[in-house]
Order: C-alpha cells, then sequence, then structure tokens
C-alpha cells in the first residue's frame, strides 16, 4: 500500500530531518509513529502525504511513485482548520465538487451519521466543541473515501477524555471501509490503542530505532497489564538519555 524507500529529507536551513528511512506499510494496518520532539515524524508524515518533497529516496502508493497530493490519500492535522463561514455539511462536502450533488449529498450523510455530527449538519465551527470540531475534520478526510490515511497528531490539542472518546470512535470508523492508517503521535497509550504496529524513531536526524509488533486483541484496555508492559516496552526504546548519546 505504502512504501517509504530511503527516506532522507535536508530543508534549505541545512538541516537534517531524516536519513535513510524505509518503512511499509500494509493495507488496512494501522502504525503509528512516536518518538521525541524534532526525530522527523511530522516531516515523514508530510513527505508521505506528498506535501513534501524527500532529499532522497522515493515514496510508492500502491507500487506507483508520488510526487505530490494524491486522491488516494487523506490528511487529517492537529488543527481541524474548518472554513468559519461554511457550515459543518459545507466543510465536510468541500473537497467533492467534481462529483455529481447527488452523490456528494449521499457521502457526506454516510459520513457525518458515522463520525455522529448527523444532527449538527447545519452547525457552524464557532458552535462545535473541540472535539466536534476535530470529529469535522476526521469526516472531511474520509468523504473522499482514501485509501490511505495519515493523521499528525489529530487529538493531541484535546482534553484526556474527549481524546480517549474519538480514539476509540476512530477505530469504529475504520472498521467499516478498513483503510490503511499512518498516525503520528506522543502519546504512548494512544499509540498502543490504536495501533498494529509501532515505529519508534530516534536521533537528529530521525531514523528507524525499533519497531514494535502489537500483539494485543481490540478493544485495548489501558489498565491491562500487558498493555503496560508494551508501554514500559515503548519508554525503554525511546529512553531520552540515549537521545543525548546519539
Amino acid at each position: 500500500m505504502l512504501l517509504l524507500d530511503h527516506i532522507s529529507k535536508q530543508f534549505d536551513s541545512g538541516t537534517v530531518a531524516l536519513a535513510d528511512v524505509s518503512l511499509r506499510v500494509q493495507p488496512a494496518e494501522i502504525v503509528a509513529l512516536v518518538g521525541a520532539s524534532g526525530c522527523g515524524k511530522s516531516t515523514l508524515l508530510r513527505i508521505a502525504a506528498g506535501l513534501e518533497a524527500p532529499t532522497a529516496g522515493r515514496v510508492l502508493i500502491n507500487e506507483e511513485p508520488l510526487n505530490g497530493p494524491h486522491p488516494a490519500v487523506g490528511v487529517v492535522f492537529q488543527e481541524p482548520r474548518l472554513m468559519p463561514w461554511l457550515t459543518v455539511r459545507q466543510n465536510v462536502r468541500f473537497g467533492l465538487a467534481a462529483l455529481p450533488r447527488a452523490e456528494q449529498e449521499a457521502r457526506t450523510d454516510v459520513v457525518l451519521e458515522r463520525v455522529g455530527l448527523g444532527r449538527f449538519a447545519d452547525a457552524l465551527p464557532r458552535q462545535l466543541s473541540g472535539g466536534m470540531a476535530q470529529r469535522v475534520a476526521l469526516a472531511r478526510a474520509l468523504v473522499a473515501q482514501p485509501a490511505l490515511l495519515l493523521l499528525d497528531e489529530p487529538f493531541s490539542a484535546l482534553d484526556p477524555f474527549t481524546k480517549m472518546d474519538l480514539q476509540d470512535h476512530l477505530l469504529h470508523i475504520w472498521a467499516y471501509d478498513r483503510p490503511t492508517l499512518v498516525l503520528v503521535t506522543h502519546d504512548l497509550e494512544e499509540a498502543l490503542v490504536l495501533a498494529d504496529r509501532i515505529v519508534v524513531l530516534r536521533g537528529h536526524p530521525g531514523r528507524i530505532h525499533e519497531t514494535v509488533l502489537v500483539d494485543l486483541p481490540r478493544p485495548r484496555r489501558r489498565t491491562d497489564a500487558d498493555f503496560q508492559a508494551y508501554k514500559q516496552r515503548l519508554l525503554e526504546a525511546l529512553d531520552v538519555r540515549a537521545e543525548v548519546a546519539i
């Protein structure tokens, strides 16, 4: 589905963000990228989205080279980035202008029900809570029916209770069409709740330090001993004292 093949990235300032990162993500797989700030997680996600070009290496989507934004790829950012003058419904269907109006409406209705916002379709963004606004952003990405959905810390600005609710809700939505998900997060519990595989990036420039296969049944209970054992393993892999020595 997604292949990041020997990706390196150096910015015009001379900063090297990534060095020789290779990652293959399978169809319907959920992969989380974790690591300390500055290790290149979000840069790698932007490269996978076609929003940044790598300095070296290549990106393939379904075995085809990615050279810019792609209709099979959806992106959800940290902020909802809603257009305040449009209603929820209008924000969600904004990217469907090329489709017949009846199909636009049908897709929008389905996805709004899936994210639990059907009765708020005519509300404006200023009338929504932070969690509801982020559900609109998720709906806007899903309505295009992407094969690959990239999420850059989508719940980081939310309170812990809303965050946990949306993590569980994301899995519920994912189960309908099972798109491939790649998630950047600083929250290890979020990574463990959501991901089939967790990729730990370390260093400056960022490199893959370890990949952890999460062999836990869903739904995952954050208080279970096995869950906590995985969390401890990730904490050890992310050891900031080791970062200083790199």
